[in-house]
Parts: C-alpha cells; structure tokens; sequence
C-alpha cells in the first residue's frame, strides 16, 4: 500500500471531495465492453475477495451501495459480536460514528483502496454539541469512532471529524474528537487522522491500565493538543500537520503532543523517525505541553521525540509550555534525541531536554512495547 507520505494532503473539507469523486468514478465509470459470457462487476474489496469469496469464515464486507453485508460500519460491528473479525471496508465515505467495545477483541478492519484518502469514516460531532436527550457530548462523546476492544488492528482508512469551530460560534467545547483507542495492543497501519482540536485520543480504559499502541506510516492533522491521553503509544515513521488558524492574530496557534502518562507508568508517548510540517508561520506552534487531567493529579506526562524532522512551524526557542502553571512541563518527562530541522535548533539548552546516548538505547518501540511486535504484522 502507498505511504500516506507520498501525496500532499488534503485539507480536511478537500479529502470530503476527493472520496465523493472516487465514489462516483467506482460507480459510474463506464466498463469496457467484455464478451457476455466473461463480463462481471469489478469487485469493490480488491484483493481481500468479497461476500462471495471471504478471507475467513469471520470475514464481514460493507459498502455504502450495498455490495457488501452492511452499508454501513458500524452495522457490521454489531453482527461480529466476540473475537477474531475482521472487516474490509470498501472505499466511499461513512458518515457515522462508530464503536468497537471491550468484547469485540482482535478485530481487524481493512480499507480496501489503493490509498487510506479512499475509506473515510467521519463525523463532526463536538464536546459543546447539544445531545438529542440533553446536555453536550463532552470530549469523548465527540468521537467518530471509539476503539475499547484489546488487540485492534486497521490498515489503510482515515478516521476523521469535521466539525469546524467557524460554522459553530456559539460552541464554546470545542475539542473533536476524530478517534480515540483506550485498548491495549491497538496497531494502526497506513492509516489518517484529521481533525482540529483533540484529533487523536491515544488513551487507556482505566488509571492502572497501561494501554500500548503503535502508529506506523500514519498521517495526523490538527492544531488544538491533537495527539493526546496516557497510552503507552508508538508513533514511527509519522508525519505531523499543524494546521493554520485565521481565527488567532498572534502564536501560540497550538500545540502537537499533549500526553497525560500516569505517574506510574514508566512509558507514555514516543516518537521515532517521523516528521513535523504545517502550512502555518514560522514558530507559531509548541512541539507538546502536559496534560496533567483533573481525574488525575499525580499524571507525570511523557513524551520522547527522536530521530524526526521538525518543520520552521514550531518554536526552536521555545518549544514546550504549560496547560497549568500548576504543572510545570519541566517537571514532566520530556526529552529529545538527534532531531533535525529549523524547529529542532537548540539554541536555549534549558528549553530543549535531550537525551544521552545510554538513555536513548532504551527509548525504541522494543523498549516501550515489550513482547508485542505489531511492526511485524504490518509488512
């Protein structure tokens, strides 16, 4: 599958746009003319077969047109009730929310296109939207999909919410929430983020659980804390953009990482071989600040980044700052380790924690994951 890395990204109303013309073009684009006893419909699921040919017994297809079993994600999460089910996901765009709970462990869901652009699942719900039976969503009402079950894996597929705060003035919560995953060994592969505020949730179910989750060759957007929670989470190979703001006429516009480790957990947040970029001016957005959640106040966030090119949008000088004075990020485990570009010139030592070299021996996706391997998986 092509790196998501290979193409400019879309905005997040433009990716809206591409997948209705794909759509179109998977149904209605005209099929050259076979002799009838060889003419049949392209099959929609590529190589992972169909309702016809599955991969396995607990194989489930959806397609928005019908071709599949369900027209709709989560319709065929509600027919995998137990473990082991794997859903390939034709391209189009779904429009829902969608909910994998605690006992629908080892699920599998496959985008079936050439591209993560091609299976979108979006929605734009946000924490200050009013509920139909009162109240708002808060911040994890407001996800598009909300991953519980231990063992999830997805590859190939954007996860999206596109609530945008200029449409709705009177939100004051404006956190949205475009995926949130509190399971442990939780692996996205090829897959895209887009959002603005609170974009990806990496999370646990509890306190005590130590949830651990890997990212390779993903792509994450936002402005607003858009990598967030206490996970022990991997992200390798990844490329980070920050998003401008017409709404602000002076920086900070935001802040990438925004982890909320428990104290006890000796591992939050790494990031390896990745790359930071973004279409707003230079040094107008911090790397990370602690999220240190009133339901925890004995959080010690951590964040490592190495090894990844930070773009001139974020502040070399500065490149960290507090959520509460309360909390300062000097007291938090933040680190680096041989990053390169503009926004990784240290030029105030004070303001750039680095790792040593015996230190940084440590701080792999081996050493944060322990025994699971899930970059094995991926190839």
């Amino acid at each position: 599958m092509p790196s998501p890395h290979l193409r400019p990204p879309l905005t997040r109303r433009g990716f809206l746009t591409a997948g209705a013309t794909l759509g179109a073009a998977l149904v209605f684009a005209p099929v050259p003319a076979l002799a009838a006893d060889h003419a049949r419909p392209p099959c929609p699921f590529g190589r992972y077969g169909s309702p016809a040919a599955r991969l396995t017994p607990q194989t489930l297809y959806v397609h928005s047109s019908g071709q599949g079993d369900f027209t709709t994600v989560q319709a065929a999460l509600s027919a995998a009730s137990g473990s082991g089910w794997t859903l390939v996901i034709a391209p189009g765009t779904y429009r829902e929310t969608v909910a994998v709970d605690v006992t629908r462990t080892g699920m599998t869901w496959l985008g079936a296109g050439d591209d993560p652009r091609d299976v979108v699942i979006v929605y734009d719900n946000a924490a200050g939207t009013p509920k139909p039976g009162g109240g708002t969503y808060g911040t994890t009402g407001s996800a598009t999909t909300l991953v519980q079950a231990d063992g999830f894996t997805a590859r190939g597929i954007t996860f999206a919410n596109d609530w945008l705060r200029a449409d709705h003035p009177g939100i004051s919560g404006t956190q949205a929430v475009a995926i949130k995953v509190q399971g442990d060994r939780s692996a996205f592969h090829h897959c895209r983020f887009l959002g603005h505020q609170d974009t990806l949730y990496a999370d646990s179910m509890a306190l005590g659980v130590f949830a651990r989750q890997y990212f390779a060759h993903c792509y994450v957007e936002g402005d607003v804390d858009f990598v967030f929670g206490r996970a022990t989470a991997v992200y390798e190979h990844c490329h980070f953009r920050t998003l401008n703001r017409t709404d602000l006429s002076s920086a900070p516009y935001g802040f990438v990482f925004a982890p909320s480790t428990a104290g006890a957990n000796p591992r939050g947040y790494l990031v390896t071989g990745s790359r930071v970029t973004g279409e707003a001016p230079d040094a107008h957005y911090k790397l990370a600040r602690p999220w240190v959640p009133s339901s925890d106040r004995n959080a010690r966030p951590s964040l490592t980044v190495r090894d990844t090119h930070l773009g001139p949008g974020i502040d070399a000088v500065a490149p960290y700052a507090n959520m509460s004075d309360d909390f300062p990020w000097q007291n938090q485990r933040f680190a680096e380790y041989r990053n390169t570009g503009p926004g990784a010139v240290v030029s105030v030592p004070g303001n750039r924690p680095q790792l040593t070299a015996e230190q940084a021996g440590s701080a792999t996706r081996e050493g944060y994951l322990g025994d699971w391997t899930p970059w094995k998986e991926g190839r």
